[in-house]
């Protein structure tokens, strides 16, 4: 077993802005241990991932704010208490709506490859917001 406590986080998850656009504030909650990395990151408004995807694939938790994640060409609106489970290999991105801050716990599955960063035009798609459709309750 191991217990990771705040005091204990390993640290931010690369420099800044290496894997981002705009203002993001990473942090190392728990080390690669066994193939998983857990990542807690502040996103300011505007702020987002380049596109990437991971080995056998990936968590995100939204812990406070509103934000948007992409793949397959759909961006979607994220916010407070939403998992996301994006599977092996999809090419995806997330962050920031414009508007907003967002914090989320990211829970890496092996590998993460990298690509290009995510364009304006891309960023700036008409999301699909959950809270908008007749389904929800």
């Amino acid at each position: 077993m191991r217990i990771t406590h705040p005091r204990d986080y390993d640290g931010t998850a690369g420099k800044p802005g290496s894997q981002f656009t705009g203002d993001v504030h990473p942090y190392v909650t728990m080390a690669q241990t066994d193939g998983v990395t857990i990542n807690t990151v502040d996103f300011t408004p505007g702020a987002r991932t380049y596109w990437h995807h991971h080995e056998h694939g990936q968590i995100l938790q939204v812990l406070a704010g509103r934000g948007l994640v992409c793949a397959n060409g759909e961006v979607h609106v994220l916010r407070v208490g939403d998992t996301v489970w994006c599977p092996p290999g999809e090419r995806h991105w997330h962050g920031a709506a414009p508007d907003s801050f967002m914090v989320h716990t990211a829970i890496s599955l092996g590998q993460t490859v990298w690509a290009e960063p995510v364009g304006d035009d891309e960023y700036a798609q008409q999301p699909i917001d959950g809270e908008d459709r007749a389904d929800v309750r």
